[in-house]
């Protein structure tokens, strides 16, 4: 794991991400899931990239089932986007790619 993106629990995920001072992306991965493996290193750049203007966040969908169900994450990979505490966009499935991501974290970073 980076140091620049958090792992998230059940437990963790309300006061990581709603109660963040920062925009905040949660990938939501499993570790079956070949395009979520692939997006892996991007995702860790952009968390470089991004350090001190987005948090990076994520969920490993296998151990957190009921935070999934809770959040009604349908497929995989999913994105999701807050600002404020509020989910402000979503990316999943074919549509979570590198350039998708990097454009919506450009609107969230402003």
């Amino acid at each position: 794991m980076s140091d620049f993106v958090t792992e998230l629990t059940r437990e963790t995920y309300e006061e990581e991400v709603k109660g963040a001072e920062l925009p905040v992306l949660v990938d939501f991965w499993g570790p079956r899931c070949a395009p979520c493996l692939a997006l892996l290193p991007e995702v860790e750049k952009l968390a470089q990239e991004y350090s001190g203007r987005v948090k990076f966040c994520k969920v490993n969908c296998n151990q957190n089932r009921r935070l999934v169900v809770e959040l009604k994450v349908m497929a995989l990979p999913t994105f999701l986007f807050y600002k404020g505490g509020e989910v402000v966009a979503q990316l999943s499935g074919p549509e979570a790619t590198k350039e998708n991501i990097k454009a919506k974290l450009d609107e969230l970073a402003g």
